[in-house]
């Protein structure tokens, strides 16, 4: 199952002219230059509330995240529209943008999730972005609400050349019965969706290899499944969308840049670290940055 996967080329998109314009700029302009993402997100405070500061409070203050990004030569930092015309401005040209266009709180069930739009492409543009980004919470009850207003951001972004970063999440009541959201089954059908949808580059979470849980999935995926060949079939699920792998909840540096390594290998096309980078000392989040530039290096494409 696992097999060769061939990671997507800029080339074999088939984008509009802005779109291709603007994702080389993220690919071959910035951060590593060598076809490969390294993106440093700092949505979380919507989506998490402050917690996510507390244990490292410089942290709190966006712009610490904004200096690791120009500092640290990121292909790019991925904010709410209210962090970016408020902090932006001072890094405009020197940093990549991309503007999440929706978002919400953790507060309510999670049950139904949708994420509402909080922002335009057309803001997109106004502040000097290279990319939207718009969360997509594949299988909850309220997805066709959500298909509805992807189609509006999707439309918008075709018509001013911006690309789309689709965050991909299965959630829901229905994912919990089959399995859960760490699922390769979920994983793999959040690719595809977003794939279907067009998304020109996909976030994913890296899958956990349960046997348990992997029991409630479609007899399908219930098979034997590596973190590589599980990997392997996301990449493939996505298709002509470039993948890149989330960091997700803080781990230590030995278990960050393992996971960094088997998501390039299977064919990702970059890595979106947040926690894992920032909730530490900013020299510490540059030792860490340092190090995933050396692991990129080595997927030039």
């Amino acid at each position: 199952m696992a097999g060769q996967v061939t990671r997507a080329h800029l080339d074999q998109l088939n984008l509009s002219t802005g779109k291709k314009t603007r994702l080389h700029r993220l690919l071959y302009g910035a951060g590593p230059a060598n076809g490969t993402l390294m993106i440093l997100p700092i949505d979380q405070g919507l989506e998490h509330g402050p917690r996510d500061f507390l244990d490292a409070p410089e942290s709190a203050d966006p712009a610490f995240q904004f200096r690791i990004a120009l500092e640290g030569r990121y292909s790019a930092i991925a904010v709410q529209i209210g962090l970016a015309e408020k902090y932006y401005p001072e890094y405009a040209g020197k940093v990549p943008l991309i503007l999440k266009l929706n978002g919400k709180t953790e507060i309510p069930s999670d049950e139904a999730p949708l994420s509402p739009l909080n922002a335009t492409v057309e803001d997109a543009v106004r502040l000097g972005a290279d990319a939207v980004g718009y969360t997509l919470y594949v299988g909850s009850e309220r997805q066709d609400e959500d298909f509805e207003q992807f189609r509006t951001v999707r439309e918008d972004a075709q018509r001013f050349g911006m690309p789309i970063v689709v965050w991909s999440y299965p959630r829901g009541h229905a994912i919990e019965s089959k399995g859960g959201k760490d699922t390769i089954y979920a994983v793999d059908y959040a690719a595809r969706v977003a794939h279907e949808l067009g998304a020109d580059v996909i976030k994913l979470n890296v899958p956990k290899i349960d046997p348990e849980k992997l029991a409630l999935a479609p007899k399908a995926y219930q098979r034997e499944w590596t973190q590589d060949s599980a990997l392997r079939q996301i990449v493939r699920s996505a298709g002509k969308s470039l993948v890149i792998f989330a960091g997700g909840e803080k781990g230590s540096r030995e278990a960050s840049l393992t996971k960094a390594r088997l998501c390039m290998e299977a064919g990702g096309t970059g890595l979106i670290f947040g926690r894992n980078v920032w909730q530490q000392s900013y020299a510490e989040a540059m030792d860490l940055t340092q190090e995933i530039h050396q692991l990129l290096s080595k997927y030039s494409g």
